[in-house]
């Protein structure tokens, strides 16, 4: 309140910059403290600054950007870029050349923050600085940073490769004018003994190495070298840029080629950089056996991102391929960081997919060694290894398999639970080999564990093991059928037994069940286990809470399984769909209406529970009818498909789509208010329309066909034209879009159509209709022949057509023309009204 009241005072900020950079004898951290409030102000309203006050602040950063204390030095930096990047760049024009003059300083101090703050403005503004809105500055600075990379002090050195780097991956035209200065200078500092400079070394060649590998191909050898060296670096930080580099390296085309004799190094290399650290293991609290009765701190659940159901994604992307956090959340915030272990990993990963069973002489003698090590770490880290190459080594990895799998089962009783949930994860990548042997052999023993690992005492162990029973389900699909009602005993009794992160999991588990054994699941006896706990669930959560995302998914699956077994639940989870729609719409209006007073509501909750309703929909068919009729789903429908957000859109036409099977009685009357929505939103970026295009166009048809349009021009006075208009217009982008589905039926539709359009003053809409008419006219030009003097009429409406569509109508036109010779086309034309007559002759010459 006390800053609030004293920002009402103008000269406020002229104070709190006398205190960063004048008021010596107050201590470093209070004066910093004040530059970071007058930061926060610039951030907030700097554009309400009097003139005199923004000139003070702009002229006391430049004048002390060399103060003595590089706290202070790097505040005024934070502050000076935060005014740069309020499009002050351009009001600035002193700033770069000054800063640029002031690292030719002296003075340590002045020449490394001027530095620290252009390495801000440069991280911060690098598309502004590389254009020509600014009259190029980086002709100037890139050669004058190249000069600083032999700078005696290491941080300087360090400054500057950071600065150029920020214009490596946007190929900054200045940069590759210097490219080969730039290259020989990071040579010359391969052996800096500063580990900040080593890293900026290395972040740099993996950027090369993505923007300009033509560069680097002569020197590889030398490069791959180094970069062995590096990712064996001392300092973590330093070995995990280096390792970027053979993530980088795999995916180009020339991995295998430079790559083969070096083999031999690195993989050793990567396998070692796979063991947990340390410090990893008291951060994992890796001797913490027993935590299930340990409840979740909250900020551990980081946000889930609802993924729509009718884009289902592969199952690669809905489970990421890192065990140590397999729904990307981790226990603690330093983990769940990119580290050493997963970029090792991955790097592994990606290379198997590269070499396949070329990779194998290199690893299986290591294999052997770490998989059966009495050091629960290494031999951690060697199922760690099997898991990552399971995907690209599969083939030269099979005949191994057999005396591979059992041990790993093996593994899942490990006393040691960060032992436990790798091999959960490792062997939900051979699942698909699993399932393809006789199922006693190996489903069911590894089915029969991973179970028990469900109902592990320790979280981690819990997480794991749910998420790689999920992937068994998508493998193993009606091979679980058998086994269902002990699976369903499992996943019941985990629900009391859960804390709030895994029961998220558990959730996806269940629904990956439903999705896997479909209508398998319709048994009395399965029911009565699985129903009770998830709507006793779905009775606990309010509507607020966002567990319910991972809830109503898992409804969605369990609804499309159980078909008529899940009538008797229906009737309160569609009401509460039907509540959270409406509710968050009815949110939505009020934050419009009155942003400063309300809050944006989460639309999730909205996407969710659509998707709810289409599997609902598609599970109860017919049965549906009853709910719908009883509800205003359809007008809610109404207004979800003209949301802003096209989520949101695309959840209400799957819905739409579904209801139009199961109950069209409903969907009947709305057809002609939903179709001018559906034709604008026909982008064939956002959908592939082809499956409902016969659906649509049937009812279109019929609606432009009603008695109330002309039969004749001459009766076209404008009155009816406008109640098909819309209609028309869809029609036309659905042909534009799906040619081949629609032009078949413009015989039918084609003489309405053109007497509607015709009294649409020129705009998008209508264009695009137009230009969906000229195509399908290509593609069956039989079908506009009777009806030819409509459409003649149609073109001559347009005032003025964009330049390509007018060229579309000549070419039709003539054609036409050209196809029934100069006679017919003479008497053809006696037909016309004398208007339409001048203006065609006048407009395309014919």
């Amino acid at each position: 309140q006390k800053l609030k009241q004293l920002n009402q005072f103008p000269d406020f900020n002229n104070y709190l910059i006398f205190v960063l950079t004048r008021l010596k004898s107050e201590d470093e951290p209070t004066r910093s403290l004040s530059g970071l409030i007058l930061k926060n102000n610039v951030k907030a309203h700097y554009q309400s600054f009097p003139q005199p006050v923004a000139e003070f602040i702009k002229q006391e950063c430049l004048n002390n950007i060399g103060d003595a204390s590089s706290l202070i030095r790097a505040t005024i930096g934070i502050l000076i870029t935060t005014i740069a990047s309020k499009g002050e760049l351009q009001m600035w024009p002193e700033l770069l050349p000054q800063l640029c003059n002031l690292l030719n300083s002296e003075d340590y101090n002045t020449c490394e923050g001027a530095f620290g703050a252009l390495q801000k403005i440069c991280e911060d503004s690098s598309e502004l600085l590389d254009s020509d809105a600014l009259n190029r500055p980086l002709n100037i600075m890139i050669p004058k940073f190249l000069q600083f990379f032999k700078h005696c002090s290491p941080k300087i050195r360090s400054h500057a490769i950071a600065c150029v780097n920020q214009f490596i991956m946007d190929r900054a035209q200045a940069l590759m004018e210097n490219i080969d200065t730039f290259i020989e200078h990071l040579f010359a500092l391969a052996v800096d003994e500063d580990p900040e400079v080593r890293k900026n070394v290395c972040r740099a060649l993996v950027m090369l190495l993505e923007v300009r590998i033509d560069r680097l191909i002569p020197h590889m050898h030398s490069i791959i070298q180094y970069m062995l060296q590096r990712t064996q670096d001392s300092d973590e930080n330093v070995a995990l840029e280096a390792c970027e580099f053979w993530l980088t390296l795999a995916e180009q085309p020339i991995c295998k080629e430079v790559l083969t004799s070096h083999l031999v190094q690195l993989i050793p290399i990567l396998v070692n950089g796979m063991k947990y650290s340390e410090i990893d293991i008291i951060l994992l609290k890796g001797d913490v056996e027993e935590d299930e009765a340990i409840p979740d701190s909250e900020q551990d659940i980081k946000p889930r991102f609802h993924k729509s159901r009718t884009v289902t994604l592969q199952h690669e992307e809905e489970r990421p391929q890192d065990p140590d956090d397999a729904e990307d959340e981790d226990d603690d915030d330093t983990l769940s960081d990119w580290n050493l272990r997963k970029c090792s990993a991955a790097a592994l990963d990606v290379l198997a997919n590269v070499f396949r069973e070329e990779l194998l002489p290199h690893l299986l003698p290591l294999l052997k060694e770490l998989l059966f090590h009495p050091e629960w770490v290494i031999k951690e880290s060697g199922i760690l290894v099997l898991g990552a190459i399971a995907e690209g080594c599969m083939q030269g990895m099979v005949p191994y398999l057999p005396e591979l799998i059992p041990h790993l089962i093996q593994c899942l009783s490990d006393k040691k639970a960060l032992v436990r949930s790798i091999a959960c994860w490792t062997l939900s990548r051979y699942a698909h080999w699993v399932v393809s042997q006789p199922p006693d052999m190996y489903l069911k023993p590894l089915m029969t564990e991973l179970l028990k690992r469900i109902l592990d005492s320790n979280k981690r162990v819990q997480e794991a093991a749910c998420s790689a029973f999920a992937t068994l389900e998508e493998e193993a699909c009606t091979e679980l059928v058998p086994y269902l009602s002990f699976i369903l005993d499992t996943l019941v009794f985990a629900f009391g037994k859960y804390q709030h992160k895994n029961l998220l999991i558990l959730y996806d588990a269940i629904g990956t069940l439903a999705d896997s054994v479909g209508h398998h699941l319709n048994q009395p006896e399965y029911i009565q286990k699985l129903m009770p706990p998830l709507i006793q669930k779905w009775n606990e959560l309010k509507d607020e809470d966002k567990d319910l995302f991972p809830l109503l998914e898992c409804l969605s699956s369990v609804a499309t399984a159980l078909q008529s077994g899940f009538l008797p639940y229906c009737e309160p989870v569609y009401q509460r769909c039907v509540t959270l729609v409406q509710k968050t719409l009815a949110q939505a209006m009020m934050y419009n209406q009155h942003p400063e007073q309300y809050e944006a509501p989460d639309k999730d909750f909205m996407i969710v529970a659509l998707d709810l309703l289409s599997g609902l929909a598609e599970g109860l068919g017919c049965h549906v009818e009853q709910l719908v009729a009883r509800s205003n789903i359809m007008t809610l429908l109404f207004q979800c498909m003209q949301d802003t957000m096209p989520e949101v859109r695309q959840s209400s036409f799957a819905l739409l789509g579904d209801l139009t099977k199961a109950c069209f009685v409903h969907v009947k009357p709305c057809i002609a208010e939903f179709m001018p929505i559906l034709g604008t939103n026909l982008n064939p970026e956002f959908i592939s329309m082809q499956p409902y295009v016969q659906m649509v166009l049937n009812n279109l048809v019929e609606i432009i066909n009603r008695p109330n349009t002309p039969k004749t021009l001459l009766e076209n006075t404008g009155e009816a034209g406008g109640m098909a208009g819309t209609p028309a217009i869809t029609i036309g982008r659905l042909g534009f879009v799906c040619p081949q589905e629609v032009a078949p039926m413009l015989q039918q539709f084609i003489r309405p159509w053109c007497t509607s359009l015709r009294n649409i003053r020129d705009n998008e809409e209508k264009d695009s209709a137009f230009r969906g008419i000229c195509v399908m006219i290509g593609v069956n030009p039989g079908g506009v022949v009777q009806d030819f003097i409509f459409f003649c009429d149609a073109v001559a409406s347009w005032v003025s057509p964009k330049d390509d569509l007018r060229d579309m109508f000549y070419k039709i036109l003539h054609g036409f023309k050209d196809q029934v010779g100069e006679e017919n086309w003479q008497q053809f034309s006696e037909q016309f009204p004398p208007l339409l007559k001048d203006r065609l002759a006048a407009f395309y010459g014919v």
